[in-house]
């Protein structure tokens, strides 16, 4: 049997292993107690000491950091860019540089190293303001307002390093874009690229997308409301100048490719690129995969892909639910009651399945709350109402002292 090795310890991990695992034996270093209760292999030795015959790396870190490019070294086929297709992620500022010579449709934008500059810009500027850290920041790294003067204190929090340390000491600047954003995420390899379902994230903390951006609060899968010609756009205009400008620059760019997109009234907008899975978006693309999985990514680590859509079978809609404080100072080790064993629901659900994001496992076999997001409870329908309906009888089963959740993920669309 294939044996598959998955880097990470969140619930993107979870969600890629669980589908790997239907098809494979995966292992997942470190993974965390979520996955290990769920009968999935977890152990804390790095993969490059790990036999496989597929490694898949969920985190951006461990790719900015090059990890891909060690592993393809000792001949391991790899699921992730190596360090240069990972700067797409890695820094802002080569990201907006990238766009700018590929011609990709992105906002209009400034790079800035110093506090005097970028508040010169801002107060230029009509808001809303959307100010970036150019390295990685987990995902918190940017700041949407209104408020002039919220927006200079954020400049100034980055650039002076006290808010995301060296990752801040450049900012990008950003005009505000109006309209629907959508994630979609390309299974990338030999200049070509497959989409998977198209999903939307919900970033603020509270319903209404009010309060704090945070790492996500939800998602669901297939984005129904996203046109055909929208997507053909997309295409045209982002990733296929994308994947020429990656190739002119000689890199062989094997992974996935999610692109952050605005829909807005005077076309498609790219917001960002990321270099793997997004999280929560992994937790409902694997459910909606009509397709082996295992043979999926393999051919991407292989550089064999194909430009046709990956089929989508069912709908699916993920519910976070987040620890006390978060996303500011999330509140540590709350008892969680409503897992049962394998921290699954201890009154199981058809189609609903926990992934655990950020859990701890006492001595006596109970889960304990140990990150901001806590958990991902994803499930999958024949239609997104039911998929819904599913996902929030599963979130409502499972309950923890401070617990914070949306509860509007998919409200509009399912409606």
């Amino acid at each position: 049997m294939t044996r598959c090795v998955v880097v990470g310890g969140g619930a993107r991990e979870h969600a890629l292993a669980w589908g790997l695992s239907r098809h494979a034996e995966v292992v997942v270093t470190p993974g965390n107690a979520g996955i290990a209760a769920h009968g999935i292999a977890c152990t804390p030795t790095p993969a490059v000491e790990l036999d496989a015959d597929l490694v898949v790396i969920g985190p951006e870190q461990p790719l900015v950091e090059g990890l891909a490019d060690e592993l393809r070294a000792r001949g391991v086929a790899v699921v992730g860019p190596g360090a240069a297709g990972a700067r797409l992620e890695g820094s802002k500022a080569y990201l907006k540089e990238f766009l700018v010579a590929a011609g990709v449709p992105t906002a209009a934008h400034g790079t800035f190293h110093d506090l005097a500059s970028a508040a010169a810009h801002l107060r230029a500027s009509a808001p809303p303001y959307v100010i970036k850290t150019d390295g990685l920041a987990a995902g918190k790294g940017v700041l949407v307002t209104d408020d002039l003067a919220v927006a200079l204190d954020d400049a100034r929090a980055k650039l002076s390093g006290s808010a995301f340390g060296a990752a801040g000491s450049t900012v990008v600047i950003e005009e505000g874009l109006l309209g629907e954003e959508c994630s979609l995420h390309f299974l990338c390899a030999g200049g070509r690229a497959r989409l998977l379902a198209p999903a939307q994230d919900f970033k603020r903390v509270g319903d209404g997308d009010r309060g704090p951006n945070t790492g996500g609060m939800g998602a669901y899968a297939p984005m129904t409301s996203l046109s055909a010609d929208q997507l053909s756009e997309v295409r045209e205009l982002m990733i296929e100048p994308t994947l020429a400008e990656l190739a002119r620059r000689g890199i062989d760019y094997r992974g996935v490719l999610y692109a952050g997109v605005m829909l807005t009234a005077r076309g498609v907008r790219l917001l960002e690129y990321n270099v793997r899975f997004g999280d929560p978006e992994a937790e409902v693309l694997v459910p909606t995969i009509g397709a082996d999985l295992l043979e999926l990514l393999g051919d991407v680590a292989r550089g064999h892909v194909t430009s046709d859509p990956v089929p989508v079978t069912r709908h699916a809609v993920t519910v976070v639910l987040a620890a006390h404080g978060y996303p500011g100072a999330p509140r540590a080790d709350d008892t969680i009651a409503g897992l049962g064993e394998d921290g699954q629901l201890a009154q199981p659900l058809d189609d609903v399945v926990v992934f655990h994001a950020g859990t701890r496992r006492r001595a006596d076999g109970s889960f304990v709350t140990a990150g901001g997001r806590v958990l991902a409870v994803s499930a999958s329908g024949a239609t997104l109402d039911e998929a819904r309906r599913r996902a929030y009888a599963g979130a409502d089963a499972i309950s923890f002292s401070g617990k914070v959740s949306r509860r509007d993920i998919a409200a509009r669309t399912a409606s």
